[in-house]
């Protein structure tokens, strides 16, 4: 495919690395997760005010830059390089295109803008830490198993007279400790019919109660989200026509292509780090990097990035192949930050180095959004690969005639 960009591209991708070359070297990384809200609320403002990046994506008549989803992932190649800690992903890639899709005019009208410009992030918090099956990646989410099931399973919502109450916990929620508003997946209609609807719940809501979990990978903030009694607005209008689990398998789809984009911005980064560092290090009074075998060994991890890339590209383009380029980025990612240790020699196996944290990162994107061989399982299992498709997954073992 022609993987040429616009100028307008070019300028993005440009002007975002000279600012986070300037502001998101290891060290700052470190720092920031550190604080309160796992991210540098300074830097955050810059990159919302300055350069529009959570509202990329949104049409301008909410605010936004009225961009497609390629300069988003454009963005997130950017900034998976540096590993930056932002709520860009939980905010503009799963958050905001629910409310666009899924939102009544009050509420875009409402919650877009300030989305765009910075003020107010957001999180999507699933029961069980489904992620990857609510989004339909590596499951069909129509099926509900992602939400919990019984009379008490995943979050229950029941409507009074004074509006809708939510009950129960989410796990493993992606900036769930900081966001201002959560997007709740919850079970309404009782038990017999009981349907999966998205509800509206502010940070400042009585009854919630988040706790930032310890997670491997720190640049991903986790949290645990309780409910108890907690009043919330549905997401929507009508409750009988909202389509949530097609707006989620939607928003799953490009949110595996800009995920795919920022996974290739980890390897590259990883990658060029480790290129830089062999070019240094010397053995037998001569740099390692003009050793045969390590040089082959960095061909091979070059042209992974860069197939991945291609792949990534193409998902920005066309969503539909989002999970497959999402898999090969993701291994993309886990066999460069593998590799980065190893050819670093002693310094890369302490726990300290720099090169660690782009193996967390590698090991958590797989755990929150994969694994990889379930998300290519799903997608041949679509595809038609292994026979016919029941709502439940592919039936294995039909012949091809």
């Amino acid at each position: 495919m022609d993987a040429a960009f616009t100028a307008e591209q070019d300028e993005i991708r440009r002007t975002l690395r000279d600012l986070l070359a300037k502001h998101s070297g290891p060290g700052e990384v470190r720092a920031a997760v550190r604080t309160a809200e796992g991210h540098d609320r300074a830097l955050w403002r810059r990159l919302a005010q300055e350069l529009g990046l959570p509202g990329l994506a949104l049409p301008e008549e909410c605010g936004g830059a009225g961009c497609t989803a390629t300069e988003l992932a454009l963005a997130c190649e950017e900034t998976g390089r540096v590993l930056l800690p932002s709520p860009l992903l939980a905010t503009a890639v799963l958050a905001a295109p629910l409310i666009a899709a899924l939102g009544t005019p009050a509420q875009r009208a409402d919650l877009l803008p300030r989305i765009a410009d910075g003020a107010l992030t957001a999180a999507l918090a699933v029961p069980g830490g489904s992620m990857a099956a609510a989004l339909g990646l590596t499951a069909d989410n129509r099926t509900g198993g992602w939400a919990g099931g019984g009379r008490a399973g995943g979050v229950q919502a029941r409507l009074g007279a004074g509006g809708w109450r939510l009950y129960g916990e989410a796990d493993r929620v992606l900036d769930g400790h900081s966001a201002g508003l959560l997007l709740v997946a919850a079970h309404t209609g009782g038990y017999p019919r009981s349907r999966t609807l998205l509800f509206l719940a502010r940070a400042e809501a009585e009854g919630l109660t988040r706790t930032r979990l310890t997670s491997m990978d720190e640049t991903r903030p986790l949290a645990r989200v309780e409910l108890r009694d907690t009043p919330a607005e549905l997401l929507g209008e009508d409750e009988v026509a909202s389509d949530v689990c097609g707006a989620l398998a939607a928003t799953g789809r490009t949110a595996a292509a800009v995920l795919a984009a920022e996974a290739v911005g980890a390897a590259a980064g990883a990658l060029a780090r480790t290129v830089a560092y062999v070019k240094e290090r010397e053995q037998f009074g001569r740099a390692i990097g003009s050793f045969q075998a390590v040089k082959h060994r960095l061909a091979d991890l070059y042209v992974r990035v860069e197939a991945a890339r291609s792949a990534a590209y193409h998902a920005a383009w066309d969503p539909a192949a989002g999970p497959l380029a999402l898999a090969q980025a993701l291994e993309a990612a886990r066999t460069v930050a593998g590799e980065a240790v190893q050819l670093h020699g002693g310094i890369g196996f302490t726990w300290e180095h720099e090169a660690h944290l782009y193996v967390k990162r590698a090991a958590a994107d797989e755990l929150l959004f994969g694994p990889v061989h379930r998300l290519r399982d799903h997608a041949a299992g679509q595809a038609g690969l292994f026979g016919d498709v029941t709502p439940d997954g592919p039936v294995h073992g039909v012949a091809v005639r």
